[in-house]
C-alpha cells in the first residue's frame, strides 16, 4: 500500500522530533558552532551563484546574479543578527524585579516557502532553527523543489559534518511537493514560519498550529520632488528591476506630485524606465497581457511574473527601446479591480499616480491599500521631515521607507536597520499576527522565573492624586 502525505509527513516529523530532543541538551557553544558553520558553507566559493542559476533555471523567474547577491545579503544579515546573542538558557535577569527569562525551543517546525525567494529562505530559516534548537521541515514552492534539495542537502551536510543530528534540518522530497504535503505539515508541526501567497498564509493561519505569516505587498512610494529626482529615479528602477521584481517589497504604485511629474518621468526615462500614459492603445495591451480576466479578479498572467520588462513588453506586442528595464502605467481615475495597475504585479511593472499635494497624495496612497497591500509597506521620497512624520502617523503599514530603494530595504541591508528576514510581518492590517520583520527570536519559548521582592504596593493617595479624585467624584 503507497504511503499518503498524512503519513509521509508524519515520518519527517518523528525524525525531527528524535533529533530535537538531542538539541535541547545543545550548548550556546553548539548552536553558535552551527549557525556559523551553515552560513560560511552555503555562501562560500561560487555556492550563491550557482544555487541562483539553478533557481532561474528551473523556475523561469529573477536573475541569477541578483540571487547571489540576495544569498549573501539575507544569510550574512540574518547570521550577524544572531552571532553573539543568547538563545540558550538563561538569556535574561531583571534582580530589581526578580525575574529572570529561560529560553526554550519550540519543537518541529514548518518552514513554508516561495518560488521568488527559494535560493535564501530555506538557508536562513535553517538557521533560524539552528539557533534556538528546534528541528525544521521545510517546505518548498513545487517551481524551486530542486534547487531547494540541493540546498538542504547542503545544509544536512555541514551539520552531519560536525557531528551533530542531520535531521535538525528536513525538507519535503521533490516528489512529495504538493499542496497536501504542505497542508498536513502546518498541522502536525509545533509551529509555523510561512512565507508565500495570501492563500498559503491564510492556510497557515487556519490550520490550528501557531504560525507567523506575510501579509499580501502592494508597496506603494509617494516623491514629493524636494530631493534629487535623478537620484529618486536610480533607487526606484534599482529596486524594481532587482531580481526582475520577485520581491514583493517593490514600488508597485509609485505616487508623484503634479509639480514634479514631468521631471521625473523624464530622469525615469534615462534610467530605462517606459511610460504607458493613460487611455494609451499601449497600456490597454499591456493590462490585458498582464490580467487577462479583467476586471473579474487580479489574477496574473503567470507568463509575465518575475520575467525582464523587455520580454513583458514583447508579449503583449509592445515596441520598447532595447534596455528597458521598468515599465510604468498611469493610472489616474480610480482604483480597485477596474484599475488594476493600482495593485500587485511581481514584474518590473508600477503604477504611476499624480497628486496635487501631500495630502492628496497620502489620500491616494490610503485608497491604493485599501485596495490591496494594507499592513505590508510605503516608501517616501522627501527632505520634509515632517511629512515623513505625518505619514508615519496615519498610514497603516508595519514599515515607512524614506529616501531608500523599498525592495532592498524592506527585509533588511547593508544601508538600513531592518532586521534581515524572509518573512515580514504585516500586523493586523495584513492578516498577521506580528508586525516586525521576523528573526530567530520568533522560534523561542520563553520560561519566567520570580523570586520574591520587596513589596511594591503603591499608597493610593499617591497613585490617585487629589485633584484626580475630585474631577472623578464630582
Amino acid at each position: 500500500m503507497s504511503m499518503n502525505a498524512h503519513d509521509y509527513v508524519a515520518s519527517l516529523v518523528e525524525k525531527g522530533r528524535k533529533a530535537q530532543a538531542v538539541a535541547n541538551n545543545f550548548t550556546q557553544e553548539d548552536v553558535d558552532l552551527l549557525t556559523a558553520a551553515v552560513a560560511y558553507n552555503l555562501t562560500k566559493g561560487g555556492k550563491a551563484l550557482k544555487y541562483g542559476e539553478m533557481l532561474v533555471e528551473e523556475s523561469g523567474m529573477g536573475i541569477a546574479e541578483d540571487k547571489e547577491q540576495k544569498m549573501y545579503g539575507k544569510i550574512w544579515g540574518a547570521y550577524i543578527q544572531m552571532k553573539d546573542e543568547k538563545s540558550v538558557g538563561l538569556v535574561e535577569e531583571n534582580r530589581a524585579m526578580g525575574i529572570e527569562k529561560w529560553a526554550k525551543p519550540m519543537g518541529v517546525v514548518a518552514g513554508i516557502m516561495p518560488v521568488t525567494n527559494g535560493e535564501a529562505t530555506p538557508v536562513v530559516k535553517a538557521n533560524m532553527a539552528l539557533k534556538t534548537r528546534n528541528a525544521i521541515i521545510l517546505a518548498p514552492h513545487p517551481k524551486a523543489k530542486k534547487t531547494n534539495w540541493e540546498i538542504v542537502e547542503d545544509i544536512r551536510a555541514t551539520i552531519k559534518k560536525l557531528g551533530y543530528p542531520e535531521d535538525l534540518v528536513q525538507t519535503v522530497e521533490p516528489e512529495w511537493v504538493k499542496i497536501e504535503t504542505s497542508k498536513e505539515l502546518m498541522a502536525q508541526c509545533d509551529f509555523i514560519l510561512a512565507t508565500g501567497g495570501e492563500a498559503l498564509v491564510e492556510s497557515a493561519y487556519s490550520s490550528g498550529t501557531p504560525a507567523i505569516g506575510v501579509g499580501v505587498g502592494n508597496t506603494v512610494s509617494i516623491v514629493d520632488g524636494t530631493t534629487d529626482m535623478a537620484k529618486v529615479a536610480e533607487m526606484i528602477v534599482r529596486s524594481k528591476a532587482y531580481d526582475n521584481a520577485t520581491s514583493c517589497s517593490t514600488e508597485n504604485n509609485i505616487i508623484v506630485f503634479e509639480s514634479c511629474y514631468d521631471e521625473f518621468v523624464e530622469e525615469m526615462a534615462k534610467h530605462g524606465a517606459v511610460l504607458f500614459k493613460e487611455g494609451s492603445e499601449e497600456k490597454a495591451k499591456l493590462q490585458k497581457t498582464m490580467w487577462p480576466n479583467t476586471p473579474n479578479d487580479h489574477v496574473l498572467n503567470r507568463a509575465i511574473v518575475a520575467q525582464n520588462a523587455e520580454s513583458i513588453a514583447k508579449l503583449a506586442e509592445i515596441d520598447v527601446p532595447e534596455g528597458t528595464k521598468v515599465l510604468m502605467a498611469e493610472e489616474l481615475n480610480g482604483f480597485g479591480l477596474d484599475h488594476p495597475f493600482t495593485g500587485e504585479k511581481l514584474s518590473p511593472v508600477s503604477g504611476i499616480q499624480k497628486a496635487k499635494d501631500f495630502d492628496d497624495a497620502v489620500d491616494k496612497l490610503m485608497k491604493t491599500l485599501d485596495y490591496m497591500g494594507k499592513g505590508h509597506s510605503c516608501g517616501i521620497h522627501t527632505a520634509n521631515n515632517e511629512l515623513v512624520a505625518k505619514l508615519a502617523a496615519v498610514v497603516p503599514v508595519t514599515k515607512v521607507v524614506v529616501n531608500q530603494p523599498q525592495c532592498l530595504t524592506n527585509s533588511g541591508g547593508w544601508n538600513c536597520g531592518y532586521p534581515v528576514s524572509m518573512t515580514l510581518g504585516c500586523g493586523t492590517w495584513g492578516g498577521n499576527s506580528v508586525s516586525h520583520n521576523a528573526t530567530w527570536k520568533d522560534l523561542l519559548n520563553f520560561t519566567y522565573v520570580s523570586r520574591q521582592i520587596l513589596n511594591w504596593r503603591p499608597d493610593p493617595n499617591e497613585l490617585f492624586p487629589a485633584e484626580l479624585r475630585e474631577k472623578v467624584d464630582k
